[in-house]
C-alpha cells in the first residue's frame, strides 16, 4: 500500500536525494523546507510530490503545513524528520557566540519536536504510523567542537527513543538514523578530513531500505560508526584523552 510521507528538510543534501527514495513508496510525498526554488525543482521531477515551504522553527508555517496535508489527505503515515543545522564551537578563537547554541537547538532539536507534537493526530490516523528522525553518529563519544551540535543530536536522539516508548502501544513506531560523514552542502564547510564520506544517494538508499524492514537504529558506514560506538563503551576518561588529540584547542588561557 502506498503511503502519505512527509519529509521535513528536503532541498539539499540526503534530504534531496530522499526524495527519490520516497517518492517510490509514496501515494502523495510532501517535502518541506525554507527554500520553495529548490523543492519545486526536485518536485516537478515527480508527480506525486508537493511542496510545503517553510521554516521549521516557524510555528505559523509548521500549523499551516500540517493543516494543508489534513485538508489534502486527511491522515500521514511517515514523517521523515531531516531539518538540520550545524555550528561549531571554537574555544581556541577565545569567547564564543552563545547565540550558536540556541540556533542549532533550534533547528536540530525544539523546530522537529513541536513538529512532531503538532502533527500526531495525523499520525495516529494511519493504520502504521511511523517517524524517522535523522539523528547523527557524533553522540556515540564526545568529539571536539561539537558542543552544540552534538547536544541537539543527544537530545533528539533521547527524545525519539522516549516517543518510541510511549507511542508503541498506538502501533507509531520510530526509526533512528545515525549516519557518518555524508557529502552534504553543510558537511562540504567542514575544514577537516571525514572519513568513510559517503554519497547523500548512498545514504538514502540505506534509509529507505531500513524504513521499508522495520529497523529501529540505522547507523552507516558501519566500519565508520561500530569504531565509534566502540569508543563510547570505554571509561569516559579514555575517550576524553582519546578524542582530545583530535582538538585544535591545546593552548592554556590564563
Amino acid at each position: 500500500m502506498k503511503k502519505i510521507i512527509w519529509l521535513v528538510g528536503a532541498s539539499t543534501g540526503i534530504g534531496a536525494a530522499l526524495v527519490r527514495e520516497l517518492a517510490q513508496d509514496a501515494e502523495r510525498l510532501y517535502i518541506s523546507a525554507r527554500s520553495a526554488d529548490k523543492l519545486s525543482a526536485l518536485a516537478e521531477q515527480f508527480s506525486n510530490v508537493n511542496i510545503l515551504p517553510f521554516d521549521v522553527t516557524d510555528r505559523a508555517g509548521r500549523h499551516a503545513a500540517i493543516a494543508e496535508i489534513e485538508q489534502q489527505s486527511g491522515r500521514l503515515d511517515t514523517l521523515v524528520l531531516n531539518a538540520g543545522t550545524c555550528e561549531y564551537v571554537d574555544l581556541e578563537q577565545g569567547d564564543t557566540d552563545l547565540g550558536l547554541y540556541q540556533r542549532v537547538l533550534d533547528t536540530n532539536f525544539h523546530g522537529p519536536v513541536a513538529l512532531t507534537h503538532e502533527a500526531l493526530h495525523l499520525l495516529r490516523r494511519s493504520d502504521a504510523g511511523c517517524i524517522v528522525g535523522i539523528s547523527s553518529s557524533v553522540i556515540f563519544t564526545p568529539l571536539p567542537r561539537s558542543q552544540a551540535y552534538g547536544s541537539s543530536k543527544a537530545a533528539f536522539t533521547y527524545w525519539l527513543s522516549t516517543m518510541a516508548i510511549d507511542l508503541r502501544g498506538e502501533g507509531i513506531s520510530v526509526v533512528i538514523v545515525s549516519p557518518g560523514f555524508v557529502d552534504t552542502p553543510l558537511t562540504q564547510l567542514n575544514d577537516f578530513k571525514m572519513p568513510f564520506l559517503l554519497s547523500p544517494e548512498n545514504a538514502a538508499q540505506r534509509i529507505r531500505d531500513g524504513i521499508n524492514r522495520g529497523k529501529t537504529h540505522l547507523h552507516f558506514p558501519k566500519r565508520f560508526t561500530l569504531l565509534l560506538l566502540l569508543e563510547g563503551l570505554l571509561p569516559l576518561r579514555w575517550q576524553h584523552a582519546l578524542n582530545s588529540k583530535l582538538s585544535r584547542n591545546k593552548t592554556k588561557h590564563t
